[in-house]
This record gives structure tokens, sequence and C-alpha cells, in this order.
């Protein structure tokens, strides 16, 4: 059994699908969600899953802390659902090729610090984008610049505000994140 881990923000929606996606699976499993935020919804996701949370500071995050936290853990993949620091390099030191991230827009569109979220779905309305979609990547030292995994793009052109185009953003976030992150788990891509 692979050891899954999630990092998150927020509400929590992403790491809801994939802790249900691996509920059952005999390959692998989400053992652990992380917090910066004490009052993220996504703690409570994970309780009513019975999924061990941790939350912790920016200090924490960057001075080992939660590195060491992780190893007891034995994490295969470390996935960032909605998370919404910079990712410390230690950890990605410590776990090669094993930290992923999901972005929002495609990629290199939209990406760098400061663009998340509605940030992302504004810029991409505003600009009259005819498409938007998600990017899965690989997470380096840099915001959304590590090597892209997995893309999928959904016309946006009859969407008449940056919600609409959250809400289509976030349906295929939702249907591909779990299945990227089960055939990363396999093998079936790298």
């Amino acid at each position: 059994m692979k050891n899954i881990v999630i990092f998150a923000s927020g509400s929590g929606s992403n790491a809801e699908k994939i802790i249900s996606y691996f509920l059952h699976s005999s390959t692998a499993k989400v053992v652990l969600v992380l917090s910066n935020n004490e009052k993220a919804g996504v703690l409570a996701k994970a309780e009513a899953h019975n999924v061990p949370t941790l939350v912790f500071t920016k200090e924490q995050l960057n001075s080992g802390f939660v590195l060491r936290h992780l190893q007891a853990f034995n994490p295969h993949l470390i996935v960032l659902a909605g998370f919404l620091q910079k990712f410390p390099g230690d950890i990605i030191a410590a776990y090669p090729h094993k930290v992923i991230n999901i972005h929002p827009a495609l990629l290199p569109k939209y990406g760098g610090k400061g663009m998340y979220g509605a940030h992302v779905h504004r810029a991409v309305h505003e600009n009259g984008d005819k498409e938007s979609g998600i990017t899965i990547h690989y997470v380096n030292d840099n915001y959304d610049e590590g090597n892209v995994i997995f893309q999928k793009a959904v016309s946006i052109e009859e969407c008449l505000s940056p919600d609409e185009v959250a809400l289509k953003v976030l349906e295929l976030e939702h249907e591909h994140f779990p299945k990227v992150i089960e055939e990363l788990i396999n093998g079936k891509i790298d």
C-alpha cells in the first residue's frame, strides 16, 4: 500500500475527492492531510474520513518540523491541493519527483506568485480566453514551473463571469486529479 499525503489551505474539495477515490483502493490511501490554516474546511473533511490531520505554522513548515512529521508517514506521493504557501526546498529535496500540484489554468499561462484560485479565473476571463483548464505538475523551487504531468482544456466561451470559469475548471479538477494520482502511483505516467 502506497501512502499519499495532501497539503491544502482551503475548503478541501479536491482533497475530499482524492480521499474518497482511494478509500477502497488496494494500491494507495491518503494517510495524512496537512494545512497551514487551522480554520480550513479540508480538516473537517479529512477527519470525517478518519484521515489524520496536522496544522502547522509557516515557521514550522520552513524549519524542518513538517518534514520530520512527514517522514513518519512514509509518503510515496505528496499532493498539493489548493495549498497556498511556497513549498519548502527541504521537502522537495527529500522527496524528488514525488511532490505534485494542481493549477487552475493551462500553464505556463497564468502561473507564478499570487496566481491562484479566483485570481487566475479573473485573469483568464478578463483576457477573453476561449479556453482554460488544469495543469498537474511536479513542484520545484519556483511557483508553477515544475514539469507538466497532465493538462486538460475546457471551452469557456459561454462563461459570463470568472465564477463560471471557476466552476468549469473545478469540474476538470475533480474528474482528473485523482485519476492522474493513481496513474502516477501505478507507474503509468511519469
